[in-house]
């Protein structure tokens, strides 16, 4: 099914006499795999508000991305929060789109300074599992009232609603961006050189360390500020640091955002969400190839095909997802939660899909 107005996908949820298999563009297949008839919300797609002087957007969940991004760069914008394209590291086609982005919450290196994917979301539309339209938000920042269910349907993957509509605040694109990039460095001094960069007052808008251990921050703005908060920076940590322009900055930060090390890298990719001061001891434990982003809070790792990195861990503060791999009963894709958050998420999915249809399992 790939309905092409609201009321069709509301009608699609309200008669499905079984399991729903909801997907935008395909580009993100991560979680248990899902048995049912196929909904995609690829003909819900478009672009039905854009206010560049208010600095708001709103389209179609089956909007694709880069129709989003285009229309943002004529008018010298952007989305905050970096989205990441998974193609690449997944092995997967098809066209990233909005729904698919906020149904994933995905967010990229600019999370340390601009949020994530849920705090650039200031309204939704979507339809529940009984076929009821939902409108939460608005669309426009000063509409935003009621309960937030906009944030909670970010990263919900499709299990409490099926969005058809979103509406994002924006940000201008910075005239000017340039990269300090180190020598290769262990994870320990790469991060705390990350938590002084980010501590500093000269507005550092993404620290990561690549897979050659070489630590990376991002500067933005105005040009001539940009030159100088370069220098304040370097003088400021120390060490000799190479200065990338603005084009090999972009492509390095492609690189993390997308994490293009481990796409053609053989074993599975695991993604944890840790306390960036966590993370030199969790790289100890991991002993496999990383990236670090967000100053050491997401470690992206890649171990060994089949390994159960959660086990191996054992009990830390934080996530660990298993973004590719091949399927494994035993082995959950998100992580388990405790029994409270269990009970709470059940409640949820009874409230908003009390049939269980919509992806069912998925996150289980």
């Amino acid at each position: 099914m790939r309905p092409v107005t609201e009321d069709d996908l509301a009608e699609a949820v309200r008669m499905a006499r079984g399991p729903l298999v909801v997907r935008g563009g395909g580009t993100r297949a991560i979680g248990r795999p899902v048995t049912g008839e196929l909904l995609e919300t690829g003909g819900l797609a478009g672009i039905t508000l854009y206010e560049p002087g208010a600095l708001t957007l709103v389209a179609g969940a089956g909007t694709p991305l880069a129709e989003i991004e285009a229309a943002l760069a004529a008018e010298g914008q952007r989305l905050p929060f970096e989205p990441i394209d998974m193609r690449a590291l997944l092995g997967t086609d098809g066209v990233p789109t909005v729904g698919g982005m906020v149904a994933a919450n995905a967010s990229g290196p600019r999370r340390v300074q601009a949020g994530a994917c849920r705090d650039s979301l200031i309204g939704v539309r979507f339809v529940d599992g009984s076929g009821t339209v939902i409108r939460n938000g608005g669309r426009v920042m000063k509409n935003v009232t009621g309960y937030d269910l906009v944030k909670l349907m970010a990263g919900s993957w499709g299990t409490l609603g099926v969005l058809s509509e979103c509406a994002f605040k924006l940000l201008p694109v910075p005239e000017a961006e340039a990269s300090l990039r180190s020598a290769a460095m262990d994870p320990s001094a790469a991060v705390a050189v990350m938590a002084r960069a980010l501590g500093t007052p000269y507005e550092v808008s993404a620290a990561a360390r690549d897979s050659d251990g070489r630590v990376l921050l991002r500067l933005e703005g105005f040009g001539d500020q940009v030159a100088r908060r370069s220098a304040a920076l370097q003088a400021a940590l120390g060490g000799d640091w190479d200065v990338l322009d603005a084009e090999t900055s972009a492509g390095a930060w492609r690189g993390v955002r997308d994490v293009t090390a481990f796409a053609d890298a053989p074993g599975d990719v695991w993604r944890l969400s840790v306390r960036p001061s966590a993370a030199p001891e969790m790289v100890a434990r991991i002993d496999a190839p990383v990236v670090l982003d967000w100053g050491g809070g997401l470690i992206w790792a890649r171990v060994e095909a089949g390994r159960d990195l959660r086990a191996d861990l054992g009990q830390f503060q934080g996530h660990a997802t298993r973004i590719r791999g091949e399927p494994v009963a035993a082995l959950p894709v998100f992580q388990p939660e405790p029994a409270p958050v269990v009970a709470l998420a059940a409640g949820l999915r009874a409230k908003f899909d009390p049939r269980g249809v919509l992806n069912p399992g998925l996150m289980g």
